[in-house]
């Protein structure tokens, strides 16, 4: 059986490892720790296929150590203990490096049982994610631990991974590869990234390329056909997911309509139509709000249309929702009202109520001035007349200023008339 193409290719250095230049250029932060030889706990947060296991290796081979590797999605207490059993052994006698993949699949309890160790310095604890380490890790171990961030390399750089790849592959297989131009481009972008998923995909064009008499032709059509879908990272419940809905909505709070429109293409090409709708709806209420208060209206509307003819339909009413609020004027001054009302009942003040306000129409006893003394504002003119309507503790507070927008302006005009003051 040969052996797969990706641990072929694998880095034996760090000056060999495809991106991360921000941790392992020369002076970088982990860089000099690697070269220092002390090795803390460490933990690789980032997408996969940029480099973690590889980091990872290249740390473990260079340490006298002991070296035990586990993963997350299967490793047992059992095979935790049988790592802790080794401390004090002459086989532990350098130390311990445990390299634990996807760590966030460990629960409380198992990532708690190396606590003692990962702090006393008997095991030495690299551990890596594609999940927010600050989410998914438990607080413990990140206290006792130094995290660095992966991040996906270059386009420039997974295309001479590519290209490297290709070679490898001939000299593997002796064989001669006949490459047409863009074929590299093209497997670097569509990979997301995902130095990996490039690698894999050159092995899976030199397997569908068209035999020749002076060896394999691979084509930029087989490639694209490899690829019909987008390689892009997207998880429903990883960070990806929250950073796309995260970018979207600040695009379009930004008013950078064709920004906006790339990360919905983002979600409907991962086919969450769901969670696009559901973060518009929120978009038009806390964004554009009363600037143009008929926009949760018309995208309800396109939410609505966009269920019921589901996907690629569906793209055409989401796209006219998204551009809308991108182009729409903005304000928030009904969200800040909210949050800034919902802190004064949380602190304790939502106590009483004006008694002209009451559903009660009798006093008691105590009552030194008896009566409800409700003013009924229809009964006069522009249907409003003074009186407090607030609690006692929070009489005069202001919550809702008027936005510099069109609409709002002309709603503070009307009311600073009606009430003959200017309201600040």
């Amino acid at each position: 059986m040969s052996t797969p193409l990706a641990d072929l290719i694998r880095p034996k250095t760090l000056d060999e490892v495809v991106g991360q230049k921000h941790l392992l250029g020369e002076g970088r932060p982990l860089r000099r720790i690697i070269d220092s030889g002390n090795i803390p706990n460490m933990i690789f947060y980032g997408p996969s296929g940029t480099g973690k296991t590889t980091v990872a290796r290249i740390i473990a081979e260079n340490t006298n150590m002991s070296l035990h590797k586990l993963n997350g999605t299967s490793a047992s207490t059992a095979d935790i203990k049988e790592v802790i059993s080794e401390i004090g052994t002459f086989s532990g006698a350098n130390g311990i490096l445990l390299y634990l993949d996807e760590i966030q699949y460990l629960n409380k309890k198992q990532q708690q049982s190396l606590l003692e160790y990962i702090e006393n310095g008997d095991i030495t604890l690299i551990a890596s994610t594609t999940e927010n380490p600050y989410f998914a890790v438990f607080n413990a171990v990140i206290s006792r631990s130094t995290v660095f961030e992966f991040k996906p390399p270059e386009t420039s750089e997974v295309q001479k991974a590519a290209e490297r790849a290709f070679k490898l592959l001939a000299e593997r297989n002796g064989s001669v590869y006949d490459i047409e131009d863009g074929v590299t481009e093209h497997i670097a972008v569509s990979c997301g990234g995902d130095v990996r998923k490039a690698v894999n995909t050159v092995e899976l064009s030199v397997l569908a390329g068209e035999l020749t008499e002076n060896g394999v032709k691979v084509t930029l059509e087989t490639v694209q056909q490899l690829g019909q879908r987008s390689n892009m990272r997207y998880d429903r419940d990883g960070d990806q997911h929250y950073d796309i809905l995260s970018a979207l909505q600040k695009s379009i709070r930004g008013s950078d309509e064709n920004a906006a429109l790339h990360y919905t293409a983002r979600l409907l090409e991962a086919g969450d139509i769901i969670s696009l709708s559901r973060r518009l709806l929120v978009i038009a209420c806390e964004d554009i709000g009363l600037a143009y208060p008929n926009a949760i209206t018309i995208v309800k509307s396109c939410v609505d249309a966009a269920m019921q003819l589901g996907l690629p339909e569906a793209r055409i009413p989401l796209a006219q929702a998204v551009v809308l609020l991108a182009t729409a004027p903005k304000s928030n001054s009904a969200y800040e009202a909210i949050n800034s009302a919902m802190a004064d009942v949380q602190s304790g003040l939502a106590v009483d109520f004006p008694r002209c306000l009451q559903n009660k129409h009798f006093d008691g006893a105590d009552a030194k001035v008896k009566g409800q003394f409700y003013k009924y504002p229809h009964d006069y003119p522009n249907h409003w007349v003074e009186q407090q309507y607030m609690p006692d503790a929070l009489r005069g507070k202001v919550y809702y200023k008027y936005g510099d927008n069109k609409q709002e302006q002309s709603a503070k005009m009307y009311w600073d008339k009606v009430k003959g003051r200017d309201e600040k």
